[in-house]
């Protein structure tokens, strides 16, 4: 898959630029098509481009978000993607459609979850593991589940104190667009593998229509003052 990569200066640039566009794209999609579905894994980016989205022209009405992926634990226990989510949303009236994690039978869960999956996702947000390991939503080296090719949602081994409930590669090859935030020096060396196709990291395996990264300088190995003046990204 061909990534698109826009380097911006900083984290709070990786946001503002993020959210601008998700808001544009939401707007496009719902004149086109009436609904605008969204899928968000998990990670600390995902919320600071949400804070900014507060302040865009976004039809919330008709929006519907997903979640990639969700760790095995209570409801509103802080390790769950949806608790920041749901705050990070705060009085969108977006429509939230949560991993039923906490389903005494898990593995009809996942089923059921993959059942509620769209045909196709206009954008799928993604994240991007440290180093060596390049995880993407809970699809994590050396895990079964990275061989499923079919159901579209699967659990998998514990990872890092929790079992998850993710979105398979051929859920998130459902997407019409990726979006993938990632910010910081540690994210380096899984960045340069993941524009280069890596195929060895999870993260490098996952396809969709179209992809487009936005980075910070940090992250990209790039001096912060010579990428101020992007231009925004699209679409």
């Amino acid at each position: 898959m061909h990534h698109e990569l826009q380097v911006v200066a900083d984290p709070d640039a990786v946001a503002g630029t993020a959210a601008a566009f998700v808001a544009r794209l939401a707007r496009a999609c719902v004149q086109a098509h009436g609904r605008f579905t969204f899928a968000v894994s998990g990670g600390h980016t995902p919320w600071a481009m949400f804070a900014r989205l507060a302040h865009e022209d976004v039809p919330w009405e008709h929006v519907a978000v997903f979640q990639v992926d969700e760790r095995v634990a209570p409801d509103g226990d802080p390790d769950r993607n949806l608790t920041h989510l749901r705050e990070s949303l705060g009085a969108a009236p977006a429509e939230v459609i949560a991993v039923p994690v906490n389903d005494a039978a898990l593995d009809a869960a996942a089923t059921a979850y993959g059942r509620s999956l769209p045909e196709r996702f206009d954008l799928v947000h993604l994240g991007l593991g440290l180093g060596p390991d390049g995880h993407t939503a809970s699809l994590v080296p050396q895990d079964p589940v990275l061989e499923v090719s079919d159901p579209s949602v699967a659990l998998t081994t514990p990872y890092m104190g929790h079992q998850r409930m993710t979105l398979t590669y051929p859920a998130l090859a459902r997407a019409q667009q990726v979006l993938w935030l990632i910010t910081g020096a540690d994210k380096r060396e899984p960045l340069s593998r993941l524009v280069a196709g890596d195929r060895s990291i999870p993260a490098g395996r996952a396809e969709a229509a179209a992809s487009l990264v936005l980075a910070d300088a940090a992250a990209a190995g790039r001096d912060p003052a010579r990428v101020g003046a992007q231009p925004p990204a699209g679409p």
